[in-house]
């Protein structure tokens, strides 16, 4: 057998969770044909000894459906051994063409030329991308489009033409529907409009991800909700980067995985997905409470200067509790040298409580202004990491130290997350074993995506491939370096092709959109979860 690429003398780690083997991988035409042994001549030939052999992993949480427009390598995907990034989470998919998605498409210096999926993936296909994109659509984004940033409910007319959009996103291939309900305008919506527009992703087979409406105090009643919404709608649900945020709840997260384990046992079918670091990160506007951000971000910056409004604001924002030591202010670009302090620290400069210290960031940075939120526990991260449902998702973006999104500042989990769990919860702690923890990022993301001939090594699978040393890999990226590449990760291959060869990115685009198929069966029954590629 003539083989395109040969990867022999390495140690095959299948996703299963089953035990490694020694062996090699045969793959031709972007498929591996053969597994376990090495059989015929090959035009490249790969050495892997003393390597592990894995399924690509797959980010199962991800904002990346912007940032591989700007820059469509992925380098800090890849790097990682990320070969597939779902995308639209939180309830903001790149489409449609919102008002709320300006300041991101600003951000990445994009020109958004696109109304639908359909049309995003055109402009992926020409330009090319450098790992597979498995699309969601965002509740968020499609309430903006239609009702604006308006806290209220829809009207019937409304509703119906989120339902539209939302079947418009399936039909073209979405895998299903996000929500991001501590974001405006997703915070707005109500339950029964969830479970409205999660009947809709239903009928075509689809998943309903969440980031939920409280990781602190509310988080039992906004765990509740997200099966609820599941099992009103008949919808599987995918808790994001489920965690503990609250003093009241640290160290007590098993409590909330007896509560998923008492719905699934009931037959909801419930699963969620974290990041291995005790910082959370997203826009420090996250703080103002909800009402202010009604009308988008012009409105709330008019409220930030209306002092009946901002007085408001920080009545609400101290009666909050929050301890602001925690805060970390990772992108302030009109003030560097607020980046890397507290609002305890700033407001010491300036002669203010932290509370103000923040209105005075935002005022000052408006959504350009990010931070990190360190809230979560160690313990709480290796309680959530010993459940056999759990599975690994980054809440990053893929970009990269050099190029055109060098510039911007991003969480570490960007460049880190995955070796970092092979490094720190496998190597190190022992939490998992080297196998369980390969499945959490393949076989178990795919299946649960619908992703029936990836996250594994099968003869017939496609080659996404990940080769690493297993003595050696580890994150390097810090909050004082975010954008460190990990090390430890030889060899990807995306579709076959390799995307990182000796540890160095190629700069190859061999990513490829993955769409569910576009039908719906006339009883609203689940369609079947095979996939296809764009």
């Amino acid at each position: 057998m003539t083989l395109d690429t040969a990867i022999v003398n390495g140690t095959i780690i299948d996703g299963t969770g089953n035990p490694g083997y020694p062996g090699s991988v045969g793959i031709r035409n972007g498929r591996i044909v053969s597994i376990g042994r090495h059989a015929g001549h090959a035009a490249r030939c790969i050495d892997a000894r003393g390597l592990i052999l894995a399924p690509g992993f797959i980010d199962i949480h991800t904002h990346s459906g912007a940032a591989l427009l700007a820059d469509p390598r992925g380098v800090s995907a890849v790097s990682q051994g990320v070969t597939t990034h779902v995308t639209g989470n939180c309830g903001n998919s790149v489409f449609p063409p919102a008002k709320m998605l300006r300041p991101l498409f600003k951000r990445f210096g994009l020109d958004p030329t696109w109304e639908d999926l359909r049309g995003y993936i055109s402009r992926i296909r020409k330009q090319g991308v450098g790992l597979n994109i498995a699309p969601l659509v965002g509740q968020g984004t499609v309430r903006s489009y239609v009702m604006g940033d308006t806290a209220r409910m829809p009207s019937p007319h409304e509703l119906a033409a989120m339902k539209r959009l939302i079947a418009q996103a399936m039909e073209q291939g979405a895998f299903g529907m996000s929500t991001g309900l501590i974001y405006p305008p997703g915070c707005f919506s109500e339950t029964d409009e969830l479970v409205e527009l999660a009947k809709v992703v239903h009928d075509f087979g689809g998943l309903y991800a969440s980031h939920i409406r409280n990781e602190g105090a509310g988080l039992v009643d906004a765990v509740l909700e997200a099966v609820s919404i599941g099992e009103r709608a008949g919808v599987p649900v995918q808790i994001s980067h489920l965690k503990a945020t609250h003093p009241r709840w640290r160290g007590r997260v098993g409590e909330v995985l007896n509560l998923l384990d008492t719905a699934r046992e009931r037959g909801v079918d419930v699963t969620w997905d974290q990041y291995p670091y005790t910082a959370t990160s997203t826009g420090l506007n996250i703080f103002v409470p909800g009402w202010a951000h009604e009308g988008g971000a012009d409105a709330l910056e008019r409220r930030l200067h209306d002092p009946a409004s901002r007085q408001r604001i920080l009545t609400e924002m101290r009666q909050s509790g929050k301890d602001w030591s925690e805060v970390l202010i990772i992108s302030c670009p009109a003030h560097p040298d607020w980046k890397n302090l507290t609002p305890v620290q700033i407001g010491a400069r300036l002669g203010l409580p932290p509370e103000e210290a923040v209105l005075e960031v935002l005022s000052a940075e408006g959504a350009e202004a990010k931070m990190a939120n360190f809230v979560i526990c160690e313990e709480d991260i290796e309680t959530i990491l010993r459940h056999p449902v759990t599975m690994v998702g980054s809440d990053g973006v893929a970009t990269a130290a050099e190029g055109p999104l060098g510039h911007l500042p991003f969480h570490p989990r960007c460049y880190g997350t995955f070796p970092r769990l092979l490094d720190r919860y496998v190597r190190e702690k022992g939490v998992l074993t080297l196998e369980e923890a390969v499945r959490r990022m393949t076989s178990a993301p795919a299946r649960r995506q619908g992703l029936s001939d990836r996250g594994r090594l099968q003869e017939g699978m496609r080659a996404d491939i990940t080769v690493f040393d297993p003595a050696r890999v580890a994150d390097r990226a810090t909050f004082d370096r975010p954008d460190a590449y990990s090390e430890g990760i030889a060899h990807v291959l995306v579709n076959g092709e390799l995307v990182i060869e000796r540890e160095g990115c190629t700069g190859k685009l061999p990513g490829r959109v993955l769409l569910k198929p576009p039908r719906r069966s006339p009883d609203g029954a689940p369609a079947p979860t095979l996939q296809r590629a764009m």
